[in-house]
């Protein structure tokens, strides 16, 4: 009798991001289900007022009673920066390594959950039981500490969840990857492997953090000012790297930012960066000489609010970077980031400062791996179903071909909120399809991304906001106003907006008088008459047609 497992995501395919997969085993009226990896992604300008946006887990929160718990395959924010957020609509018990727990548990005490939570700390390489499945992980290398797969086996069989990895024969920090394990699964046999989509585009192999470090020893030492350094802070191999190139060159680190600060704590906490000097804080960092110096900086992706932003608007309250320093960016840019990184490199131009970026110098390598590393994985793991996800649609499908082209048996492309069965006989398909929306983090208040309030926005972004009051007597006379006020209205040389207003109050008067005197006595119907009288009258002017409201007060 054929079983089966099933894999259900909630965030991560058709997106490079905000991943939550869910895996359930058993009947449907009795499916138990776990829960790996809970992230976040950033708003930008289509989600004005928004910090972060996640997956809206409304479907497992639905089967609470049947959650038996969430494993995190690593601490990047798009795998565990939603779990504080989420967590209460959940309830679940969690499973981590050292420094992602580390991590969490920072989290949960900002958000007061710290007791809230049952945590559970496991080893690398450990292999624990969470309701009916038995999960082991498996050591791989990414661009963070203890990135991890996810095997895990039921009744029905195995499945082999990577989350993100590379094969980097050389990390610098933590173990390689643990082919030896890989190679086992295979052996036992993989039903399917859920695997990384993000570089299939992209021949050969990724690069090793070894090959980073020997180049930014070499650039650090060919510059005589003051070097910064912008990286991701999670990435704890890249800070070593930079660290090393310091020391070889005979300068002290200086922190600068607070994911610097957190990042090297968590490390720290479970025996990483035990062999560095100690960090130089931003005060002493003052006394040394330019060249005795390199700043480690938050801000490679041009966040407005990070470090390196603030240094090169020159309003931060210890660093400064000016003509004959450098600034080195060993990081990618992440699409959707062109715009503030641009702007924040030209900010540095205008200063005097030299700009070293991947493009000029091997200062960064991705946590992804290429296509000659898939087909390793796929050698090694030997799965019968290969179900691509973490990737936008195109990578997805790509990553599908290239499976077969590998001479994996079945492949299934999903969409976020596709069921997929995985049978013992090692077959797969799409069976149902469940809800998949998301959350925005507005303020303090998690809201669906398709409430009003955002679609407002975007039009007061876009078009502007005009407000009309008036007051009516009870016999339909207009005896004050129409009063207008607005914000975002266009103003040009010919036209200014004191022109605009008095032209949108003679539009709404006009309107008033125009109405029966029945409609004049209905508050309804003069709000919805003037507010179409004004917006045609500011479209006219302004060729848009911003948001109107009117008010109309009774006396």
């Amino acid at each position: 009798m054929t079983d089966s497992m099933y894999f259900l995501p909630l965030g991560g395919s058709n997106e490079i991001g905000m991943n939550l997969n869910l895996f359930g085993y058993g009947p449907e009226e009795n499916r138990k289900w776990i829960i790996v990896d809970c992230g976040v992604t950033f708003g930008d300008l289509s989600t004005p007022g928004v910090d972060l946006i996640m997956p809206d887990p409304e479907f497992i929160a639905e089967r609470r009673g049947d959650l038996v718990g969430m494993v995190l395959t690593h601490a990047h924010e798009d795998h565990m920066g939603a779990v504080a957020h989420l967590w209460r609509k959940l309830r679940c018990p969690i499973w981590a390594t050292p420094f992602t727990a580390w991590l969490v548990r920072d989290r949960l005490r900002e958000h007061g959950l710290l007791d809230a939570v049952t945590l559970h700390e496991v080893g690398l390489d450990s292999r624990f039981n969470v309701g009916p499945f038995d999960c082991q992980m498996i050591t791989l290398t990414h661009s963070i500490p203890e990135p991890n797969g996810l095997a895990i086996r039921t009744p029905a069989g195995l499945v082999l969840h990577t989350g993100d990895w590379k094969i980097d024969p050389d990390p610098l920090i933590g173990e390689a990857t643990d082919i030896k394990a890989i190679t086992a699964l295979g052996e036992e046999g993989v039903l399917a492997m859920i695997c990384d989509s993000t570089n299939v585009f992209s021949e050969g192999e990724s690069g090793s953090e070894a090959d980073v470090r020997d180049e930014l020893i070499k650039v650090v030492g060919e510059h005589k000012g003051r070097v910064a350094i912008a990286a991701f802070a999670s990435n704890v191999a890249r800070l070593q790297s930079a660290i090393e190139a310091a020391e070889a060159n005979g300068r002290r680190v200086c922190l600068v930012g607070r994911s610097m600060h957190r990042m090297t704590a968590a490390a720290k906490a479970v025996g990483m960066l035990s062999h560095v000097q100690d960090f130089v804080s931003e005060e002493e960092a003052v006394t040394y000489q330019k060249n005795r110096i390199l700043y480690l900086c938050t801000g490679s992706q041009g966040e407005e609010r990070a470090a390196l932003s603030r240094i090169a608007a020159g309003n931060h309250r210890n660093v400064t970077l000016t003509k004959g320093d450098t600034v080195i960016f060993s990081s990618r840019v992440i699409p959707g980031n062109e715009v503030g990184i641009f702007e924040l490199q030209n900010q540095l131009a205008e200063k005097g400062v030299e700009i070293i970026t991947e493009r000029d110098r091997p200062i960064h390598v991705s946590g992804h791996p290429c296509r000659g590393e898939l087909a390793q994985m796929y050698a090694w793991a030997k799965p019968s179903v290969a179900i691509p996800v973490h990737g936008e649609r195109r990578h997805l499908l790509e990553h599908a071909a290239y499976a077969r082209q590998l001479q994996v048996p079945h492949s299934v492309s999903v969409r976020n909120g596709d069921m997929v069965e995985i049978r013992s006989d090692g077959t797969a398909s799409i069976i149902d399809e469940a809800p998949a929306r998301r959350l925005h983090l507005d303020g303090k208040f998690l809201t669906p991304s398709d409430a009003t309030s955002m679609r407002e926005r975007r039009r007061l972004a876009s078009s502007g906001y005009i407000v009309v009051a008036l007051a009516v007597d009870a016999k339909g006379r207009l005896i004050s106003g129409p009063d207008i006020k607005q914000a975002g209205l266009a103003e040009s040389a010919d036209f200014s907006i004191d022109d605009f207003l008095d032209a949108l109050e003679v539009s709404a008067e006009t309107c008033f008088e125009k109405l029966h005197p029945r409609v004049k006595k209905d508050e309804d119907q003069i709000e919805e008459e003037i507010r179409r009288a004004v917006r045609r009258t500011a479209s006219g002017i302004w060729g848009k047609k911003p948001m109107v409201d009117v008010m109309v007060l009774a006396v």
